[in-house]
């Protein structure tokens, strides 16, 4: 029988995006395995890159896309800053923010996706909240190294059209992830 006080500790874990379906076994995603959250069917998804996280000419979805989650194939359906896609079109350099409050703590990408043009350099900046945090393409064609660090930085340039879905590794279990959607 569970007692009031372990009730309790798993009602705060579980509103924090901690708990595991199996058991508390610490922080979701930090473990390697791929965990998932109490009640949240998406947060198991696997990293196992697909036709539509490659920068390769998708053929349909992208124009006229009005940024639901839908379109990138449930991807950012447990990142709970997700409210669209920001339109940086025309923009050289554009900055997405990592460690950005959401997902119950500094765990998420600000703005969780963006549309840019092709050839726009996407650079990455650590808030330095939220432990220590990465960028790494689903398709595998760019990584960061994990970094705490307040200013860290880390850029790379879309020279083709497409959609690449990222993600923390680390926190990628709670729902730390982002799209770019390069036209």
């Amino acid at each position: 029988m569970m007692s009031d006080s372990d009730r309790t500790r798993r009602s705060v874990l579980r509103a924090s995006g901690l708990a595991a379906v199996a058991g508390i076994t610490g922080l979701a995603g930090c473990s390697g395995g791929s965990q998932q959250s109490a009640g949240d069917d998406t947060a198991t998804e696997q990293p196992s890159p697909t036709p539509e996280s490659t920068e390769t000419d998708s053929g349909s979805g992208e124009s006229g896309d009005s940024g639901s989650s839908a379109s990138f194939d449930g991807w950012l359906d447990s990142a709970d800053n997700f409210d669209g896609v920001v339109d940086e079109t025309g923009s050289s350099d554009v900055t997405v923010e990592v460690g950005t409050e959401a997902n119950g703590g500094y765990y998420g990408f600000g703005p969780a996706a963006v549309k840019v043009s092709a050839g726009t350099t996407v650079t990455w900046e650590w808030t330095g909240e939220g432990a220590s945090h990465n960028v790494v393409a689903e398709d595998g064609s760019f990584e960061s190294e994990l970094v705490g660090e307040e200013g860290h930085t880390f850029t790379h340039t879309f020279e083709e059209t497409g959609t690449t879905k990222y993600a923390c590794t680390p926190h990628k279990a709670m729902g730390m992830k982002g799209v770019v959607v390069v036209e």
